[in-house]
């Protein structure tokens, strides 16, 4: 369903639309640079239905069916990054604190005062800042494969960084699935790869569902112009949890301990043979730690 957040329109899943879930504690989802709200496996936020938590996901602005900026000025990735490399500002259409508040206007469309917030990627950033600039909206902040955004923190893998430099194929949904595919390759778990069959029907639903390469690009400008997050973490102050593949070539998880180390009071803990994305055993190991301290958090704020 389509609902208004921050003046423009955000796509949005809600486990409790129905009315049925009213009472329950909510968590909201915040996904990464580029991925939909599919791209929360049911295997992730089913069992936290299951545990009792009302689920939001929402499609992040630019990508999915969320409103996207075809329309804003276009922007040259490469010399942007080179600026965001040496210090110099970014040039971008949106912030992710624009993306944050977006989150928390989804709250505010859904009548939902607070929210656990749990994000993956860049969709930990974006709960980061939400958990920094609307403590009062925030009872727990879940940090998933994601950085502090500081400068001097390792970069992707080389073979990971070329691989994101490159031009994408022809728009063929044969040929993107093929391209997408060798990219889950790159940084997948390695202790758990998936199936190709199962990747290959999750890429083939999220290309037909929506191809957004455009709106991907302005979200890369988002995160390299997000230059203060590192010291805005400080002002974060609800129960927070960071979680972070030992395995992962995208965000190295020195950018994980560099989070928490930043957050008072967070708590950090490494996943071994995990990489940058969420196959079963991963999600069965992350909720392993993820639901019983939104429980624990629960309790505080009884």
């Amino acid at each position: 369903m389509k609902v208004r957040a921050n003046g423009i329109d955000i796509e949005v899943e809600d486990s409790g639309a129905d009315g049925s879930q009213a009472d329950r504690p909510v968590v909201l989802l915040i996904m990464g640079l580029g991925m939909q709200l599919i791209g929360w496996p049911d295997d992730f936020w089913q069992p936290l239905v299951a545990a009792g938590f009302r689920v939001v996901r929402h499609d992040n602005r630019d990508i999915g069916l969320s409103e996207g900026f075809d329309h804003a000025p276009r922007r040259n990735l490469m010399w942007q990054a080179f600026r965001a490399r040496v210090g110099l500002a970014v040039s971008t259409p949106y912030t992710l604190q624009d993306m944050a508040n977006d989150s928390l206007g989804v709250l505010d469309a859904l009548g939902i005062r607070q929210a656990h917030v749990i994000g993956a990627s860049m969709g930990g950033m974006i709960a980061q800042r939400v958990a920094a600039s609307a403590p009062e909206r925030v009872l727990s902040l879940t940090s998933i494969m994601s950085s502090s955004g500081a400068r001097g923190l390792p970069g992707p893998h080389p073979q990971v960084a070329a691989r994101l430099m490159r031009p994408l194929p022809a728009r063929t949904e044969q040929a993107l699935v093929d391209y997408s595919l060798g990219f889950i390759r790159l940084i997948e778990s390695p202790a758990y790869p998936c199936e190709e069959p199962m990747l290959r029907q999750r890429l083939t639903q999220a290309l037909r569902r929506a191809y957004r390469p455009s709106g991907l690009m302005r979200q890369m400008l988002a995160i390299g112009a997000d230059a203060d997050r590192p010291q805005v973490l400080a002002a974060i102050r609800c129960p927070t949890l960071v979680l972070h593949g030992e395995a992962d070539r995208l965000v190295p998880i020195a950018a994980g301990r560099d989070t928490a180390r930043r957050i008072s009071g967070a708590r950090f803990v490494s996943i071994a043979g995990m990489g940058h994305d969420l196959p079963p055993p991963v999600n069965t190991l992350l909720l392993g730690h993820i639901i019983p301290f939104l429980r624990e958090s629960q309790e505080r704020t009884s």
